[in-house]
């Protein structure tokens, strides 16, 4: 079902979308931002734990004036998702990569038909991408993240080790009690239950083993072939450099292309979280890389 009327007065809720529904009853809008070429490669950005899509409205602008059709999703429970948190049923990495992906997809795939698709997430959003591509990489022409990393607590370098075994390993802990993440430590946001279940299993083990799956995630990322542009930033605690770099390696057979934002990069801002403020210099690499396969080189200083 299509909608044109604005959700709010903001110019995000003012794009055209479309609202898609799983079978197992989650509801989830897309917006569009259409390049004037019906053929151009389309961008379906995927956002971090507990971000909402509208967070990345200046980003999906940015791809948008570099020629590329642009898609926003929110994740189950996240943002415009519906049933909203805590409301929902607890859910995982399962339903999210083999229930809502290939629904949010294919709705992509009907707004533009012919189109290559290229999925771009941040952190989860980012982990998400790259293990569908894995699974269904039929449907994907490449993959983008940016401050995604493996959250295995070896790949944080000997000096956080005990930190991201037992903060990490405690938010999985209280996941499991409590039926939910409340926030805290490390994830501020209220998070579900299964998914922080899921991320702490992978902290502490390296495999991504989802609660319910047949698929076995680690030998099809490492079978993957697809183009992947792995952003990395130098400010960023959460998915530093060596986690990202350990992430890649589990990707042997994948056209990588590896972007480490410094203080050479024309990214001022390389938190987590704060590289959005520098979305044109973001989105500038991200269209080099879709249509040469190279990102900027380093800036002399």
């Amino acid at each position: 079902m299509t909608t044109a009327t604005p959700e709010s007065r903001s110019e995000f809720g003012t794009l055209d979308s479309t609202t898609v529904t799983t079978a197992d009853g989650v509801s989830f809008t897309l917006r569009w931002l259409p390049a004037e070429r019906a053929d151009a490669p389309v961008v379906l950005l995927l956002p971090a734990m507990a971000m909402k899509a509208k967070a990345y409205f200046f980003l999906a602008k940015a791809l948008r004036a570099e020629g590329l059709s642009v898609a926003t999703c929110d994740l189950r429970a996240q943002g415009e998702a519906r049933p909203a948190l805590g409301e929902h049923t607890d859910f995982g990495y399962r339903e999210m990569l083999e229930i809502d992906m290939p629904a949010i997809v294919s709705a992509v795939e009907q707004r533009f038909p012919g189109a290559p698709l290229r999925l771009f997430g941040h952190s989860l959003g980012g982990q998400v991408a790259l293990l569908f591509a894995a699974a269904e990489p039929e449907r994907v022409a490449g993959v983008g993240v940016i401050g995604t990393g493996t959250v295995f607590w070896w790949a944080f370098g000997i000096r956080r080790w005990f930190e991201a075994l037992s903060q990490i390993q405690w938010i999985g802990l209280v996941a499991r009690t409590k039926g939910h993440w409340p926030g805290g430590v490390l994830i501020p946001a209220p998070m579900p239950g299964g998914v922080m279940r899921d991320w702490s299993l992978h902290s502490l083990t390296s495999y991504y083993r989802p609660r319910g799956t047949r698929r076995r995630y680690n030998t099809l990322l490492a079978a993957m072939t697809l183009p992947v542009l792995a952003i990395s930033l130098s400010e960023d605690p959460l998915g530093p450099k060596s986690n990202v770099d350990f992430l890649v390696s589990r990707m042997p057979s994948a056209r990588i292309t590896r972007w480490h934002l410094d203080e050479r990069s024309a990214v001022v801002h390389r938190d987590h979280f704060a590289w959005v403020k520098d979305s044109p210099a973001v989105a500038a690499g991200v269209a080099q890389w879709i249509s040469s396969g190279t990102v900027p080189e380093p800036e002399e200083r």
